[in-house]
């Protein structure tokens, strides 16, 4: 087949064999107007086709005067059950040098590879074929069950929707709020997105605002008891006990703690719950909302690190949904924070006192103002050569605060801070991004001064690197600051 055709612009095709499949894909043929013929050798059968005003003959597809016949036809389907005549009419067709496009039916992988070496360029096994076809029934199915649930859940609220995003929300789990807010709003729902701790990435700040996403911080809030029904989304990885009834959970991360929610679609094969969020927007068939779109669509590509880290085909195909309906100016904003004088700070205290062991990077950033500028150090530092693995720690209000990334796949980044803190601090996160806080006093047993701080650091430092490292399994000592 001669490069730059299209399937779709052929005209002239072939069926060898037609039996319930192929008289399926004959009809389907001639209802777009192609030119079918017929090849058959049950004349019974090509009887039959030919009272319905299809083109048939009858003949046995294995005959080298078949292969004749349909030279100039630009498509040749091959569909008998028999797959040794199947394999016949392949053979046939290429030995004579023909250059159709072949489709050709196999009965299991052994006869497909072997259809596929005799010069098919597509193979069909028709069982593969009723599988996908059933799952995606089955998936499209079970949304459309789960959307029907979790609007009965919903619209059974008697004043407001009280959603909320993890501790100092990502993108992921901002945007996945604003679409279930969205959600709530198409069934005649008012709701509202709350947050725990602080919006302090300034890439999220920024994300916020550029978006006009309105959030609520859930500890400025006095009467909670407006909200009737609770929602937690994209809220797993946080680590965070909320003593709260819960209605509602939707994450891609399974939660750490038994939680009796009445509607409850938790998905650790999606990527992102962005993509989940999407997902049910379509089955919701809304009108969504540019703010909404453009929100969902980066934490799609937050969380796979622009598609290049776990990502489904579920993720592509809700991403290719929303591109049309995003604002990509405001994206490109998003991606492009100017970077605060704090952060820039941090940063350059961490390039300065970095500790590298093999592609393990750890440094002490000293005393912070901006905890969420740790995050950022972290990601900038994840970019230097030969390392897979940061961590940046610093100290505010007497309190150790540390933010971890990591991109090798061997490593849970998450449990290695557990490992390393969960005994005397709070530690969470998952296997590319996790947080950790510990007293300061569990390491010194000293209150901080003015005239002890410098002590205190080093103190600190000390003992935070050598857990950590031991966590990674690696051990901290006289090493180069990876110059």
């Amino acid at each position: 087949m001669s490069a730059g055709v299209s399937i779709s612009s052929m005209s002239k095709y072939a069926i060898l064999g037609c039996g319930s499949v192929g008289h399926a894909v004959a009809e389907e043929l001639v209802e777009q107007g192609k030119d079918v013929l017929i090849v058959d050798r049950d004349e019974g059968r090509v009887e039959a086709l030919r009272d319905q005003d299809l083109n048939a003959q009858t003949a046995d597809i294995r005959d080298e005067a078949v292969a004749e016949e349909v030279a100039n036809c630009d498509v040749v389907l091959i569909m008998a059950s028999d797959i040794e005549s199947n394999k016949a009419a392949v053979q046939n067709i290429r030995e004579q040098g023909g250059e159709q496009f072949v489709v050709v039916r196999a009965s299991d992988p052994v006869s497909g590879d072997e259809l596929t070496e005799m010069g098919a360029d597509v193979v069909i096994n028709p069982s593969s074929v009723i599988a996908d076809a059933a799952m995606r029934s089955l998936e499209s199915g079970e949304l459309e069950y789960k959307a029907n649930q979790l609007a009965e859940v919903l619209t059974d609220t008697k004043e407001r929707v009280a959603i909320l995003t993890h501790d100092s929300p990502d993108p992921d789990s901002i945007a996945s709020a604003a679409a279930l807010q969205a959600i709530a709003e198409h069934l005649g729902v008012e709701a509202d997105i709350c947050y725990l701790g602080d919006i302090g990435h300034q890439e999220n700040r920024a994300f916020v605002n550029l978006l006009g996403i309105e959030l609520l911080n859930w500890a400025d809030i006095e009467e909670k008891e407006v909200y009737d029904t609770m929602a937690l989304v994209d809220h797993a990885k946080s680590g965070d006990s909320l003593d709260i009834s819960v209605d509602v959970i939707i994450d891609h991360y399974e939660p750490e703690e038994d939680l009796d929610a009445a509607f409850l679609d938790v998905r650790p094969n999606m990527s992102s719950t962005s993509t989940i969020m999407t997902k049910y927007i379509q089955e919701f068939d809304m009108k969504v909302d540019e703010a909404v779109a453009t929100a969902l669509l980066y934490g799609i590509r937050e969380e796979t690190l622009d598609f290049k880290r776990d990502t489904t085909p579920a993720d592509l195909t809700a991403a290719a949904y929303l591109y049309p309906f995003a604002n990509h100016d405001l994206l490109e904003q998003v991606e492009s924070p100017s970077m605060s004088p704090e952060t820039l700070d941090v940063l350059a205290e961490a390039i300065q006192n970095r500790e590298v062991q093999g592609s393990h990077l750890v440094s002490n950033a000293g005393f912070i103002r901006d905890r969420e500028a740790l995050a950022q150090a972290a990601q900038h530092l994840l970019n230097l050569e030969g390392i897979t693995t940061t961590a940046v720690f610093g100290i505010a209000d007497d309190t150790i605060f540390l933010a971890a990334r990591s991109k090798d796949i061997r490593m849970n980044i998450g449990k290695v801070l557990a490992d390393a803190y969960g005994d005397i601090g709070e530690a969470a996160g998952h296997s590319t991004q996790a947080s950790a806080e510990i007293s300061l006093g569990i390491f010194t047993g000293i209150e901080t001064n003015d005239e002890n701080r410098d002590t205190l650091l080093q103190l600190t430092e000390e003992a935070v690197k050598r857990k950590l490292f031991q966590a990674m399994g690696v051990e901290s000592g006289e090493s180069g600051n990876g110059s």
